[in-house]
């Protein structure tokens, strides 16, 4: 084919392309389509995330007030200007966990005027359940052996009748010793009861009540030693409710009880 007549035929085929709507030129050498990569999907466009601010933190918690639990019972304690209010005072009370398990609050029993004030550790189940100290076994004890001198809590004579109470007024659980914790928180209550009551003689019956107003213990060392407290002539004695497992120490304890009322006859002299 000449060139003119080749010329033609080309151009002839380029038209035909353009109708069919080809719009890229013709390469000089041929495109192996088989042998291209696939094309990557086209991914849709994402919509622009929002802008990450910071967190804010939270506002700082305040830190718990620590509670004086000893200087609020001071405090209410210094406040009761007799007997009543003091129980009062005692009942209205929330920072002794004690209270939480008890059923009552056991404030005291006897006469208020009496010369002898006798101090236990705690109420056991039956003085929870009365409301009364020393009301069980060892309470039933305790007034034999004040009976063997002439004292009683129901004495209808101020001169021969006791008044009793415990350091702590509500029942440990599974009648425990009290805690150094619940002493110290319970203390100021019980110093003002001494003050009102204004005794010419206490008496001490176990260890939680040294260790409360005397700051020791060992009741078996400290026993029918006279001592004072508050100012007032003290005796520490044995819990009724030790001699009821040590019968032999009653020998001891009849020796203590006439010391006090020898004491007691020698102030009435």
């Amino acid at each position: 084919m000449d060139s003119v007549a080749e010329y033609w035929n080309d151009r002839a085929l380029l038209e035909w392309q353009v109708e069919l709507g080809v719009t890229d030129a013709i390469l000089d050498e041929p495109v192996d389509r088989y042998a291209l990569a696939p094309a990557a999907p086209k991914s849709k466009p994402q919509p622009a995330a929002p802008a990450q601010t910071a967190p804010t933190a939270p506002p700082p918690r305040p830190e718990p007030q620590a509670v004086d639990a000893v200087a609020i019972a001071r405090t209410a304690a210094a406040s009761a200007p007799d007997l009543d209010s003091l129980a009062t005072a005692i009942q209205a009370f929330e920072y002794c966990d004690l209270k939480r398990g008890a059923r009552n609050c056991v404030f005291s029993d006897g006469q208020p005027q009496a010369r002898v004030m006798i101090i236990g550790e705690a109420p056991g189940r039956e003085e929870d359940r009365a409301g009364r100290p020393f009301v069980g076994r060892a309470g039933q004890l305790l007034d034999r052996m004040f009976d063997a001198i002439d004292l009683s809590r129901a004495h209808t004579d101020v001169a021969r009748a006791t008044y009793i109470t415990n350091v702590m007024p509500w029942r440990p659980p599974s009648n425990r010793t009290p805690e150094q914790a619940e002493i110290a928180m319970m203390l100021p209550f019980l110093e003002r009861h001494i003050t009102l009551i204004d005794p010419e003689i206490i008496v001490l019956m176990g260890n939680t009540p040294c260790q409360a107003l005397l700051g020791r213990t060992g009741i078996t060392r400290m026993r029918g030693q006279w001592t004072d407290v508050l100012g007032k002539p003290c005796m520490p004695m044995v819990h009724p409710a030790y001699l009821l497992r040590n019968t032999l120490a009653k020998r001891e304890t009849w020796a203590d009880l006439l010391a006090l009322n020898a004491r007691l006859r020698q102030k009435e002299a």
